[in-house]
């Protein structure tokens, strides 16, 4: 018979590219192209199916996400197309199925987006039919009545629908013809029919040749030999109890595991009652996963099952009797899975380090879990196991993101070593972890932080110009740049001066420097601030403030206000001849500028012109008679008086008190005039002054008198002198000058008014009113020893005070 096969016009299209959309599920795209497409073939384009620009592709990360490894579609990021990578054989892949179909994922990232991609791979007719076996036998007696038929084994072509075994043919002979029959369970398959009676004599062997077609285009055929011998009568076929065996076999099932047992019968008897079995077709990519035992029927595993691989297989049996006569029967095995596959995690996207202000929710890597598994045993669980700023969020599918739960700070924590684990739901359930370390950077967060809250340095006046006074310390706990700290001076004044002109800053190491020699009695002290900066942006700072004490040293002489000691000037102390032991003469009044022990002052007579009349007072400079004056002491006394202060090395200044011991007022007078010419500088108001003398002499006459009056009518012992206060004049205290008690120096308010001094007309003190705030006994001076209380500013606590005899002069008055 001839055979001529027809094409339809659809089947040209199969092997032209397809490319259909489908809404099946938001976000999914599909796609239907042929198979055995070339490497680099255009499948669609993204960009335009997804609405997609194609600067996104490269900036988002775009990639395929596969489930397997073979990478059979990929995407050209310069083009937005998807492409065949890997050669796509459908038979290969999907076996008898009818449907056949790649599933992949399209991830982008930032913000993270999967778009589920189906491509739909359409048979061609790339197989041509295929008989088990390329020579069949057959025993037919020759007895067989016309219109016998006899089975043969039936072609099988990979490719399905049309590509597939669509018709046979059987090569033109003289006892033969083809019946070709459709069934669900087989497909198509044929029987030889007797035409014409065989005789075994005339013809003992007959050879048929059987071609096998397709539908496909261009038309392909496969052919097998028939060898038929002609034997003498086999008139029963053996028949299976069952036309199709179906079971379930779980994947983990040992090798040589019965999986069914098939049987046949065969009424014929003898030779052509025995039946054996074999396997005329394995689908699926491994065919030596089962085998048959020849006599018994049963169907063993002989290889490893993998659900994943091949979760279903379709098994041709053949069952034939001595004479040949065959009969056939599927067998259905599907495969259960087990939880045998660990689910796989895989980091994407991996951000680190991460800055440490970033805001919660910030995503810091993508993570992929794969479990090959299917229903429950592909569900899974995906933890972090540490105390960590991060959580893990479902996504989409078996995506996760790993996201910043909490706040990071750096310099707290700077790095993060932590693992994930991923466990499945199957039983017993399998896990996967992976170690994640996550760096933090650094921000300027954090300002410079001095070691103290404030600085106070004790510097001593007269140091040298240059030389360091202390050194501020600021700590950043930022890292590098950040952390680097400056050190300035705040822009200031000090008594008018700036700072910058009295100390300085090493910019680095917060060294502070003198610039100039510093003077206790300029100033004492001075404040400055300090301002640490970090290098950071935006740039941090902070400052502090560095008190500066300058501490004295004893460089100032003592400086005398009273007497005063100058060329033009000159004064006499006027004492009664009639004067008694312990009576005040006259007071010599000092200060110094420098202050505590360098300025506690003391006095002692050096010189004088009889020694045993006059003494002195320690520290209150009071001149005092030691006796009773008497005719016979002369009427000048010249005193030279040392003043020196309790500094080391220890600085003194001299004066001269002139005195004069007389009762008479015209003997003061003369002594007053004496001198006077003596001057080399002689004022032209000299007759002035000896009116005024003269005035003042008789009024301290009267003075006297009274004085003398009163003194007699009470019976008392009569004083000359009054101790009182003298006023001195601020222009003879040195600027900054402080006030020390006890010390030698006189406060403001410690005045004495002197009576009878012969300089009255040209000195600057005034005849005032006395008074004192405290009173000691004339017996018990006051004086300065190392175990005596000192105040904070350097003073003893004693103060040089006024005799009782003022006090009770005062009384008196």
């Amino acid at each position: 018979m001839k055979y001529k096969g027809s094409s339809d016009s659809w089947q040209v299209q199969c092997f032209c590219f397809f490319i259909v959309m489908f809404g099946e599920c938001l976000g999914d795209i599909h796609y239907s192209v042929p198979e055995e497409m070339k490497r680099g073939s255009v499948i669609g384009r993204l960009t335009q199916d997804l609405g997609l620009d194609i600067k996104q592709l490269s900036a988002r990360r775009a990639r395929i996400h596969l489930q397997d490894s073979t990478r059979y579609c990929d995407i050209k990021l310069e083009t937005g197309e998807l492409i065949v990578n890997e050669r796509i054989d459908r038979e290969e892949l999907c076996g008898q199925r009818p449907s056949c179909a790649l599933n992949f994922e399209l991830l982008l990232e930032t913000p993270l987006e999967l778009h589920r991609i189906i491509v739909e791979i359409q048979d061609i007719n790339d197989n041509a039919p295929a008989f088990p076996t390329d020579f069949m036998k057959l025993e037919i007696g020759e007895s067989a009545d016309r219109g016998a038929r006899f089975s043969v084994d039936e072609a099988h072509d990979p490719d399905i629908g049309i590509n597939s075994v669509k018709s046979y043919a059987l090569a033109p002979n003289d006892n033969f013809v083809l019946a070709v029959h459709m069934s669900a369970d087989r497909g198509k398959y044929c029987e030889i029919v007797l035409e014409n009676e065989l005789d075994r004599e005339k013809q003992a062997e007959v050879s048929l040749i059987l071609t096998a077609y397709d539908g496909g285009t261009p038309q392909r055929s496969g052919t097998a030999v028939i060898q038929v011998t002609v034997l003498d009568a086999n008139d029963n076929v053996p028949v299976f109890t069952q036309a199709v065996y179906k079971v379930s076999l779980d994947e983990n099932a040992p090798l040589d595991t019965v999986v069914v047992q098939v049987t046949a019968n065969d009424e014929d008897e003898g030779a052509y009652g025995e039946v054996t079995y074999e396997i005329s077709h394995i689908s699926g990519k491994d065919k030596t996963s089962f085998g048959i035992d020849p006599i018994s029927g049963e169907i063993r595993v002989k290889g490893p099952l993998d659900f994943e691989e091949s979760s279903f297989f379709e098994i041709r049996i053949k069952a034939k009797d001595g004479a040949g006569q065959a009969a056939h029967c599927k067998v259905l095995v599907e495969v259960g899975d087990v939880n045998d596959n660990a689910p796989k995690m895989f980091i994407n996207s991996l951000n680190t380090p991460i800055a440490e202000n970033s805001p919660l929710g910030t995503e810091v890597a993508i993570i992929n879990i794969q479990d090959k598994d299917s229903d429950v045993n592909n569900k899974v669980v995906c933890s972090i196991q540490q105390d960590v700023p991060f959580k893990l969020i479902p996504t989409v599918k078996n995506f996760y993101s790993l996201v910043t739960e909490g706040e990071l700070d750096r310099e707290v924590v700077s790095e993060y070593n932590f693992t994930i684990i991923v466990t499945d739901e199957g039983s017993p359930p399998l896990s996967d972890s992976k170690a994640l370390q996550i760096s933090i950077s650094d921000v300027n967060d954090n300002p410079p932080v001095f070691d103290q809250p404030s600085y106070s340095v004790f510097v001593s006046e007269n140091n040298t110009p240059g030389s360091s006074i202390c050194a501020v310390r600021a700590r950043d706990s930022d890292w590098k740049q950040n952390g680097s700290v400056s050190y300035f001076l705040f822009p200031s004044e000090v008594s008018g001066l700036p700072t910058s002109s009295l100390v300085s800053i090493n910019r680095d190491t917060g060294v502070i420097h003198a610039l100039r020699s510093f003077d206790y009695e300029q100033f004492r002290e001075f404040k400055l601030q300090v301002i640490a900066k970090d290098n950071g942006s935006p740039q941090l700072s902070n400052n502090v403030t560095v008190s500066i004490f300058i501490s004295d040293q004893n460089d100032n002489s003592p400086q005398i206000l009273y007497p005063v000691q100058s060329g033009k000037t000159f004064i006499t102390e006027m004492v009664p001849r009639f004067a008694h032991a312990r009576s005040l003469v006259s007071k010599v009044i000092a200060v110094d500028a420098d202050s505590g022990q360098n300025a506690w002052l003391s006095y002692q007579i050096v010189k004088s012109t009889d020694p045993g009349l006059f003494t002195i007072g320690l520290h209150n400079g009071e001149i005092r008679t030691q006796r009773d004056i008497s005719d016979f002491d002369a009427m000048k006394q010249n005193l030279v008086i040392l003043v020196k202060d309790n500094g080391k090395p220890s600085l003194s200044s001299t004066c001269a008190v002139n005195l004069l011991i007389s009762d008479n007022i015209l003997d003061y007078s003369s002594e007053i005039k004496g001198h006077s010419t003596e001057s080399e500088n002689v004022s032209n108001m000299t007759a002035y002054l000896v009116i005024a003398l003269a005035a003042v002499s008789f009024l301290f006459l009267i003075f006297i008198i009274s004085i003398l009056a009163v003194r007699f009518c009470r019976g008392g012992k009569p004083r000359m002198f009054l101790d009182s206060a003298v006023a001195i004049p601020g222009a003879y205290f040195p600027p900054n000058y402080a006030e020390v008690e006890g010390s030698g120096t006189l406060r403001h308010s410690y005045n004495y008014d002197a009576f009878l001094t012969t300089g009255s007309a040209t000195s600057d003190f005034k005849f005032v009113k006395s008074y004192n705030e405290h009173t000691l006994p004339v017996d018990k001076p006051s004086r300065i020893t190392e175990d005596s209380p000192m105040d904070p500013e350097g003073r003893t606590g004693c103060e040089s005070n006024e005799s009782v005899e003022v006090l009770a002069h005062e009384n008196q008055l």
